[in-house]
């Protein structure tokens, strides 16, 4: 088999994607000069496609990177919200599904190599067997299972490709220019402080040693959980880019969608509250709710994974998002507004209408803030929510032109998008607002895995940073 190199030349990986936002302008200009002379629908029908054309162009574009690029573009491809029309959804999932499961081709010598120069040994004299057939792929490194020499004990070997480093450096180089064509599928972006916000948190999954750290955090925090499971780290096996954990067996998500609802529903629920509840009990989250990373074990705990993708936040902008969430669940227009502006979110406040902002923010958390209901999410919904937050196809779109979105906010709401995505390919049920009550209100829970986790944390009244 032919072996891919990851390309970390900046100048042939800026060519690619300038030749892509040339082409991408000219085109788009063209389709607006010809709009003048079309009826509306077939307008319509042409912007359709010319942004179904975008999009797959840009897959093509972040697939010839192996680095922060892929990224994002992994990202897009599970969010199976909004960013083309509903007609076309389905051919460009395909597309970005080919994304999302490509990996560079790299010899398993190539990979020893980066083993055995990170931990200063040679593999025999640390692992008793160590299978060269990698067990998973990513975009930054492969995983492996293996088992340790001194007491037996089977693990997840993850390495980083060798030059992974510098081609993300490149990518994150070129970011401006990747998240300008996304701005033309998402008029509303701030690309600005999206790009700065994505280059912290990428940089930062470059260092195995800062997942091991953050892995590490989750796992004390959830030690003895009755359904939410952190492998442990091999500390004294984990480098810059080798982190040796705990080996967990399960089952992965695309059959976990074939389950019966029931047990649909219950998975959705350990996801849901593991996400959000990270954010709003601990004011620490894994920011990459992606379908391979978590498994379902046999005893029906869940185990998450991937710990690269990370972000800690402050008391004060997390207090800030409950106090906003609150708001829209009493239906207090007023205060969310002055919740936004004095927060930096409304740059001219007087421009933005109370009632909307309040139908706005309400259209993209509705599902668990004012739905006191059950509510089965599908992927339709979960559409309509995207739409709805942030698509020039939004009722809100004239509210959003007076909108921005502070940097230390974009990776929280990143990971809420991308768990409703999740939560949607499960078609689970649930009361997702008394669920969501249990931080927000500091409520008793009402589910069987509620009261389960309460007696963990020992304490119907835990307030939104417990075990930060």
């Amino acid at each position: 088999m032919a072996r891919e190199r990851i390309p970390t030349s900046r100048v042939r990986r800026t060519a690619t994607v300038g030749r892509l936002a040339a082409s991408e302008a000219v085109k788009q200009f063209g389709t607006r000069a010809a709009n003048l002379t079309r009826t509306e629908q077939a307008a319509q029908e042409a912007l359709a496609r010319r942004q179904l054309e975008t999009a797959k162009q840009i897959v093509a574009a972040l697939g010839t990177m192996k680095g922060a690029a892929m990224k994002v573009g992994q990202v897009m491809s599970f969010l199976d919200v909004g960013l083309v029309p509903e007609e076309h959804r389905e051919e460009f999932q395909r597309e970005l599904a080919k994304l999302r499961d490509a990996a560079p081709t790299v010899s398993f010598k190539q990979m020893k190599k980066v083993i055995e120069d990170d931990l200063e040994e040679p593999i025999k004299d640390v692992f008793a067997s160590f299978e060269e057939e990698p067990i998973a792929a990513a975009s930054i490194g492969q995983v492996y299972r293996a088992r340790l020499k001194d007491d037996g004990k089977e693990v997840a070997v993850k390495v980083q490709y060798p030059g992974v480093a510098a081609a993300v450096r490149a990518d994150l180089q070129n970011l401006d220019m990747i998240m300008r064509l996304l701005k033309r599928m998402t008029p509303a972006l701030d690309v600005k402080s999206v790009a700065t916000e994505i280059r912290e948190r990428i940089a930062e999954e470059l260092d195995y040693e800062l997942e091991a750290q953050n892995q590490r955090a989750l796992a004390r925090i959830f030690a003895g959980h009755p359904f939410i499971v952190i492998p442990n780290v091999v500390s004294s096996l984990s480098r810059e880019r080798v982190l040796v954990s705990d080996f967990v067996e399960g089952v992965g998500f695309e059959e976990v969608k074939g389950y019966s609802q029931a047990q649909r529903d219950r998975v959705g629920e350990i996801v849901f509250r593991f996400f959000l509840g990270c954010l709003y009990r601990h004011r620490q989250f894994s920011g990459d709710p992606h379908p391979g990373n978590f498994l379902l074990q046999a005893d029906g705990r869940v185990a998450f994974l991937d710990f690269g993708l990370f972000k800690r936040m402050e008391a004060q902008p997390v207090e800030l998002e409950l106090a906003c969430q609150r708001a829209v669940v009493e239906g207090d227009a007023q205060e969310l507004h002055r919740l936004l502006a004095e927060s930096g979110f409304l740059p001219e406040p007087e421009r933005v209408d109370k009632d909307h902002l309040l139908e706005f923010v309400e259209d993209a958390i509705w599902w668990y803030t004012t739905a006191d209901e059950e509510v089965r999410l599908t992927p339709e919904m979960a559409t309509e929510v995207m739409i709805e937050s942030s698509d020039p196809r939004s009722s809100h779109f004239r509210e959003m032109r007076h909108q921005t979105m502070r940097p230390e906010h974009l990776f929280g709401r990143r990971m809420e998008m991308l768990t409703l995505a999740v939560l949607s390919q499960l078609r689970a049920g649930a009361n997702w607002h008394r669920i969501a009550r249990e931080w927000m209100y500091g409520d008793a829970a009402v589910t069987e895995l509620g009261r389960e986790e309460e007696e963990f944390y020992g304490s119907t009244a835990l307030g939104s940073v417990r075990g930060s």
